[in-house]
């Protein structure tokens, strides 16, 4: 029996699905796995999804894979829909100033273009 939808989960222009299309077989099935987890568990573990501190309603979604580490920024919008935005490979501790800045842009091109 396959499980309940909690949230929907879309994508804002294509910028998750350029990043997509530039994964390796194992990163994208990761993904997919994560993407499931987040619309069907209720209480989602800090591990796979967390609020970017310092940021307005800005979360990210995180995949390991081996020693590799992916992250893709999203928000919500209407109560339970999760709307991807920009993705890309952290090589360092310290999550890029330019992705956050690109996410903060793309969340209110969103918002605008929905007015």
């Amino acid at each position: 029996m396959p499980e309940e939808q909690i949230r929907e989960i879309l994508y804002f222009e294509d910028h998750y699905l350029d990043f997509y299309k530039t994964l390796k077989p194992e990163v994208k099935k990761k993904f997919n796995w994560t993407l499931q987890l987040i619309s069907t568990v209720e209480r989602i573990p800090e591990k796979y999804f967390k609020h970017l501190t310092g940021t307005d309603g800005l979360f990210e979604i995180r995949v390991e894979v081996g020693s590799d580490i992916y992250r893709v920024f999203s928000f919500f919008d209407k109560g339970q829909l999760i709307i991807l935005a920009n993705g890309f490979q952290k090589k360092t501790q310290k999550t890029p100033k330019n992705e956050i800045e690109l996410a903060e842009k793309l969340k209110k091109q969103y918002f605008d273009g929905k007015e």
